[in-house]
């Protein structure tokens, strides 16, 4: 009781520097973004952006980690949040939708932003949204870096009438040195913080070198910096205290009413947009904190918590967010365990609010600007300039490039559509560059389980042209239809039975069904057979190859087609129609005798009744065990009539796996028999089967009165033994070629 009371009271001491950490870490990037969004509208809205950012990351702290199960995951404003909502205000002023309208608007879009998101987890979308491509993923980023970068450089170099980056850094007579100043402080304290020390975050120190800087030079130089009305350099007041909280939270609902459902409508793709980029920011962040931690998380538990926090943060008027990468990471060096960690940075953010928000109204706006441009170029991806240097690398390279161009010169949510496509464009570019032939062999070179007699194992292998039996996998659709007809078509005039094993395909689409019918119809016309074998199988979309072949009357409206539970069970009926072999005929036939045996067939009539005298003739019922595994291997079996099939156990219960079938005039349990071991596997009747038994103690008394007689059935054993191992190999080499 003891131990478990000191372990949890290590575990809340561990949350409680983590959470305290990652708060260091991420309010100021919260205020950062906040301002970036709401400076957008006018600088008088600096200060708004700033709560908008201290309210963001109090709900989502709050809220995220409650209801969601990855242990250590802080959850706060991020740059693509910033990005995105940036932009959408942007183009609101553009149209001339008034200040206070946008400010709504910003709200309603992280309110509709929480609700995509609880619907992707709701609808089990969550394990779906890491697999998008990283091409798509490192140019989206890519493009939120340089966004943020080109937002932020006109606010670092003291331009705050909304100039364009570009105009600005070719005009220097625009630039105020006095921020420019400022900005260079924080980043080269930011920057060099983390050579020197580790115990504080390197945001916090940067902030703390600009905050010092602005008021050297307001002291020095322009004591008209200490005025905190009308300064555009500065945040400005954010009113911090409970009561103008209150104020805040409440303010902007009074007219929520205003909003039409057609502005909200209008609202759906930018919300889609951001519900999805930050449902993968967060994600991401869960799989790198998987791998260190040796955890699991759950995607749509995560989704709908994360839904659920930035509906909270709209409600109290913060802006979106997520998992953090640099928040989480520093949360987990700093002893953070447990969700606790989240809720405590949460709490320690409003803390931080209430108690100095008068401090923080004094933060240089171009400080906040240098930081983001730090998170803006560490959010690009430069690692992803090798994809240049392969051949095949550098398709994914032109889709990071593209959905870059289109971000920066049209907007992250036309990038987002673009980036869906060359996810698609991938998609089929992969399956394109890869065969849907796995394997091709002819009759001759590959066996059923069914063991036959030399004499028709001679005719099989003759007679192996007739057969092409083809392995397909992968996707078969429209992209990969010409691969799949130039494989089959020149088998198709040639060949009687046309084999197609469907286990490993992983999808089919109608343009593949009906190419098939071609085949099969072509097939038709030669009075040849098309067949499939392993059509119950289940797709990864949850449907069966079999149900959309009847459903495109593929293989229900000809004799022509067969179709095959197992690749096996195909092989065996073809050698039974080059055979000649029929079942209900064979069933109807006497059971041989000792002389009609192959094993036996060369030997003297005299030593047949020697032998005859020594073989007990046994009958085995349908379903019966001739044996078992583990049983002594002290008996030979020959089949008079019937078949008996050899499974290897499998020892969870299952049915075995299934190794041969040996049938009439042939033999079975001759090596454990030759090495007097006990049986690997079992044999069982699969029909009523008539056997004559050798037991070992008779074979004894052979090889002691007649020894030549005994060394000519071992002989004889051990030669079609060597005969079926040679078969095999063959199977072998040519299943490997």
């Amino acid at each position: 009781m003891e131990i478990a009371l000191n372990l949890k009271n290590d575990k809340l001491v561990g949350d409680f520097w983590g959470g305290l950490a990652s708060m260091l870490v991420a309010l100021p990037s919260a205020i950062a973004f906040g301002v970036t969004i709401y400076a957008a509208i006018g600088p008088e809205y600096a200060g708004l952006g700033a709560l908008a950012g201290i309210l963001g990351t109090t709900a989502l702290g709050l809220v995220a980690p409650t209801l969601g199960g990855t242990n250590r995951l802080i959850t706060a404003p991020c740059a693509p949040a910033a990005a995105v909502c940036s932009a959408f205000a942007i183009e609101l002023v553009q149209n001339g939708v008034p200040a206070t309208f946008i400010v709504l608007m910003l709200t309603a879009l992280g309110l509709v932003c929480g609700i995509v998101q609880l619907l992707l987890g709701f609808l089990g979308v969550g394990g779906l949204i890491k697999y998008i491509p990283f091409p798509v993923v490192s140019g989206y980023l890519s493009g939120v870096g340089l966004i943020i970068i080109g937002s932020q450089i006109p606010k670092f170099m003291g331009v705050m009438d909304g100039t364009s980056w570009w105009r600005v850094l070719i005009a220097p007579d625009l630039w105020h040195w006095q921020t420019a100043l400022i900005g260079a402080v924080t980043m080269a304290v930011m920057l060099g913080a983390p050579r020197v020390t580790r115990l504080v975050p390197a945001a916090i120190l940067g902030l703390l070198g600009g905050l010092i800087t602005y008021f050297a030079i307001a002291y020095a130089v322009d004591d008209s910096l200490l005025v905190m009305d009308g300064n555009p350099l500065i945040i400005g007041p954010l009113g911090g205290t409970a009561s103008s909280m209150l104020e805040a939270i409440t303010g902007r609902w009074h007219e929520i009413g205003e909003l039409k459902l057609s502005q909200i409508g209008a609202l759906l793709g930018t919300a889609l947009t951001l519900g999805v980029l930050l449902s993968i920011d967060t994600l991401k962040t869960c799989v790198v904190l998987d791998t260190m931690t040796r955890s699991r998380h759950d995607s749509n538990r995560e989704l709908i918590a994360q839904g659920s926090g930035n509906i909270a943060s709209a409600c109290v008027g913060g802006m979106p967010g997520a998992g953090q990468m640099g928040a989480t990471l520093v949360n987990l060096t700093s002893g953070g365990q447990t969700r606790v960690s989240g809720v405590i940075e949460g709490v320690l953010s409003l803390i931080t609010f209430l108690a100095l928000g008068s401090f923080i109204a004094w933060i240089p706006v171009a400080s906040l600007a240098a930081i983001l441009i730090i998170v803006g170029v560490r959010m690009i991806d430069r690692h992803s300039l090798h994809l240049l240097d392969s051949p095949w690398t550098r398709f994914d390279f032109f889709v990071v490039l593209t959905v870059v161009g289109v971000a920066l010169g049209y907007s992250l949510i036309a990038a987002s559509g673009v980036g869906i496509v060359l996810a698609m464009l991938l998609f089929i570019r992969e399956q394109l560059s890869s065969t849907v032939i796995r394997s091709k062999v002819d009759g001759g070179s590959r066996f059923s389980k069914r063991v036959r007699l030399p004499e028709e194992m001679e005719l099989l292998e003759k007679e192996g042209q007739q057969t092409a039996i083809l392995e397909l996998q992968g996707s078969l659709f429209f992209g990969t239809k010409d691969q799949l007809y130039l494989a089959l078509e020149q088998e198709v005039g040639t060949r009687k039975y046309l084999v197609l094993d469907m286990r490993r395909v992983q999808s089919v689409d109608v343009t593949a069904v009906h190419l098939l019918e071609q085949i099969r119809d072509s097939l038709i016309e030669r009075d040849a057979f098309l067949i499939f074998s392993n059509l119950s199988q289940a797709l990864p979309n949850g449907r069966r190859i079999g149900e959309l072949f009847d459903q495109m009357a593929l293989t229900t409206q000809s004799e022509h087609v067969k179709i095959f539970p197992e690749l096996d069970d195909a092989v065996e009926w073809i050698e039974d129609q080059i055979l000649g072999h029929d079942l209900e005929q064979e069933a109807r036939i006497a059971p041989l005798e000792l002389a009609d045996i192959e094993l036996l067939r060369d030997h003297k009539e005299e030593t047949l009744i020697d032998l005859e005298a020594c073989f007990e003739r046994r009958s085995v019922a349908k379903g019966d065990k001739v044996y078992s595994f583990n049983d002594p291997g002290n008996e030979l079996f020959l089949i008079r009539k019937g078949a008996v099939r050899i499974t290897l156990p499998t020892g969870d219960g299952t049915p075995g796996h299934h190794a041969l079938t040996y049938g009439r005039g042939d033999f079975f349990g001759g090596m454990a028999f030759l090495s007097q071991m006990t049986r690997f596997n079992d044999a069982r009747a699969v029909e009523d089967t008539e056997l004559f038994v050798l037991q070992r103690e008779q074979f004894d008394r052979i090889r002691e009165e007649h020894k030549r007689l005994a060394c000519h059935l071992v002989e004889a054993v051990a030669k079609v033994l060597a005969l079926r191992l040679r078969y095999s190999d063959k199977e072998l080499m040519a299943m490997q070629d």
